[in-house]
């Protein structure tokens, strides 16, 4: 009976250690984390190579490759552009600031009959100017702030240089590591708990891979369209935008109301840029509804998207950038066991409405 009992509550003992033990580890999870993350996305492309021939090792180099390639292409082509632009906005803060202080300010306080004491943007103002004076390039602070501390800069060198290493390795014994793990499990219950983390694969396959490559899409989408429309801020408000699109819609909102007020202090408000702002994100969304999303993901998801949004939220505030990527696969696997937990309770004797002869207890008075 001791016994039992003691194996009853083994699982979630071991769950209270782990999440105690993933706490304390936290600040050094990041690499491992990311460098899983590489792994999980890559390993179907290993398979396939190995389908077609070439042997593990091999389409772990190519695969390995491929990612390394498109890391130096972002890191090459796009990162200065969005430095550059991230610079120019920078720069415009405090035009927007009188913008705002001159017209924008002056219309909320009639409309609303405010005081002219109620906004105070004077010193939010000359602060923001005397910081913008005395910097001219955010490459030089940031580096400045990294190299403050020796062995924080060494760390974070450390950090990136392991994610690599843990990728390879990973993506070279995935299919061994898989295979020890469900070694460990118990044998009567095998086939139960191979069935949930299939359907936990699916799910959190179906995120992943399919909703990365929809924000890829739409970020592409936006930084282009909003490019030829004439935005100086087009690339960056498209990647923004694509990054949002992460929660359903949101993307779409942000992009949007970035987009129009980029329009109205670069152009006023000439009629054509604003229409063709409106016609981009018009089709991106179109694209996504109707093509991309259906595409890509599918309707295996299911998470909705208020729990997106807390679970991201939640996870950077217990374990910080660890948590963010920890977030939506312990999200997506949380939500297939209560919907076991559902199933189970609907067949319950709980749930079961009583039979024809089961006498109902009535109600009190």
């Amino acid at each position: 009976m001791t016994i039992d009992r003691t194996s009853r509550w083994l699982p979630l003992v071991v769950l209270l250690l782990l999440g105690a033990l993933l706490y304390q580890l936290s600040p050094i999870l990041s690499p491992f984390l990311v460098g899983i993350l590489l792994a999980y996305l890559g390993d179907p492309l290993v398979d396939r190579l190995e389908r077609w021939g070439a042997s593990r090792t091999w389409g772990v180099i190519l695969v390995f490759t491929l990612f390394s390639l498109i890391l130096l292409l972002l890191l090459v082509v796009l990162l200065p552009m969005l430095g550059r632009q991230l610079m120019h906005l920078y720069e415009l803060a405090p035009l927007a600031l009188d913008w705002l202080q001159v017209t924008g300010l002056p219309w909320i306080q009639a409309q609303f009959g405010l005081s002219e004491e109620f906004w105070r943007f004077d010193q939010i103002k000359s602060a923001f100017s005397a910081n913008l004076g005395s910097t001219k390039d955010i490459v030089t602070v940031i580096l400045s702030q990294a190299t403050a501390s020796s062995l924080a800069l060494l760390a974070w060198l450390a950090n990136l240089l392991l994610v690599p290493v843990v990728c390879f390795y990973l993506l070279r014994d995935w299919d061994l590591i898989m295979a020890k793990l469900r070694g460990l499990l118990p044998r009567r219950r095998e086939e139960t708990v191979m069935g949930l983390m299939r359907e936990c694969h699916e799910v959190i396959g179906a995120f992943l891979r399919g909703q990365l490559l929809v924000m890829l899409a739409l970020a592409v989408v936006y930084s282009v369209g909003l490019m030829l429309v004439g935005v100086d801020l087009g690339l960056l408000i498209g990647v923004l935008a694509g990054l949002a699109s992460l929660v359903p819609y949101m993307g779409f909102v942000v992009g949007i109301g970035a987009a129009i007020i980029a329009v109205l202090f670069q152009f006023g408000l000439e009629l054509y840029p604003l229409l063709g702002v409106v016609a981009v994100f018009t089709v991106g969304q179109m694209l996504e509804g109707m093509l991309l999303t259906p595409l890509l993901v599918g309707d295996r998801i299911g998470l909705h998207p208020v729990a997106v949004i807390f679970a991201v939220l939640a996870g950077g505030q217990l374990f910080g950038f660890a948590g963010v990527l920890l977030a939506l696969p312990v999200a997506a696997v949380i939500m297939v066991l209560l919907r076991h937990v559902h199933d189970l309770y609907k067949l319950s004797d709980l749930y079961a409405e009583p039979g024809p002869g089961t006498p109902v207890e009535p109600p009190k008075q």
